[in-house]
């Protein structure tokens, strides 16, 4: 089927799930909305983040999506039961914190999850983590700022590892070996946190876990792209320039266009 897949976040931290997406289905052509300018959304009230979660989806139904995936872990908690009540005839695929994996691995039975006030605070959160997680101890931690470093492409900044050095120190403290990046920004730090962990411990984000969904609910519903048929459109709020940068950063070759609004 020859209609795009689309995407918003509030951000860019969403291109991290384009990337996995584009490895996982290659032929689909994407629609991606980062919302740069409203930025971050993990310190907005509900009811906001429900009018901006319309907003996008609206946006990206014109341009005929035939699936939308939610690659915002604040507006999946906040938002996404309500958009799947208002747009019933839509599939939307939602972006959840790692819990069940990082509990799973755990070999000292302790995990870090580092995340938005928005996400940790969010009644879906407590369910998710209620299902996977009692058995586990966790150190919870609100990444403070990290998405505005990304929203600024100032991942690699002396700002940006003081930041996570201070982030991931009470995780480490307390033997967590799994680190869940519950934020879809928090994965262009990876390369900063791995410098900061021992070898054995394990950093999961959601990434590959939502392509994979994606890829079985289009699959399911007979809509799988036959053939490549555009180049991705990219959307943003913000800087054209960073939302160029950043998707270079994670796909040099791939077909894009980017588009300020």
């Amino acid at each position: 089927m020859n209609a795009p897949v689309g995407i918003f976040d509030s951000g860019l931290g969403g291109l991290t799930i384009w990337n996995e997406l584009v490895k996982l289905l290659p032929r689909e052509q994407f629609f991606y909305l980062g919302d740069s300018i409203n930025a971050p959304y993990g310190n907005k009230p509900t009811d906001e983040i429900i009018h901006l979660s319309e907003k996008n989806t609206e946006f990206l139904l014109n341009h005929n999506s035939k699936i939308i995936i939610v690659a915002c872990n604040t507006a999946t908690t906040q938002a996404i039961q309500h958009l799947r009540e208002k747009y019933k005839s839509t599939q939307f695929v939602g972006v959840e914190p790692a819990v069940k994996p990082a509990t799973k691995n755990t070999k000292t039975n302790r995990i870090g999850i580092l995340a938005t006030k928005g996400t940790l605070n969010s009644p879906h959160f407590h369910d998710t983590y209620s299902r996977f997680g009692n058995d586990i101890e966790s150190v919870m931690q609100i990444g403070e700022g990290l998405v505005k470093l990304v929203e600024e492409n100032r991942i690699e900044s002396e700002e940006s590892k003081k930041l996570l050095e201070r982030y991931i120190a009470p995780m480490l403290e307390q033997n967590a070996d799994q680190i869940v990046l519950g934020c879809t920004h928090y994965p262009f730090f990876k390369d900063i946190i791995h410098n900061l962990v021992p070898n054995n411990v394990q950093i999961i984000d959601s990434g590959e876990a939502v392509a994979k969904h994606t890829k079985r609910i289009l699959t399911e519903l007979n809509t799988l792209a036959e053939k490549s048929f555009g180049s991705d459109q990219l959307y943003t709020t913000g800087s054209k320039e960073i939302m160029i940068e950043l998707a270079r950063r994670l796909k040099p070759t791939r077909a894009i266009a980017v588009n300020p609004l």
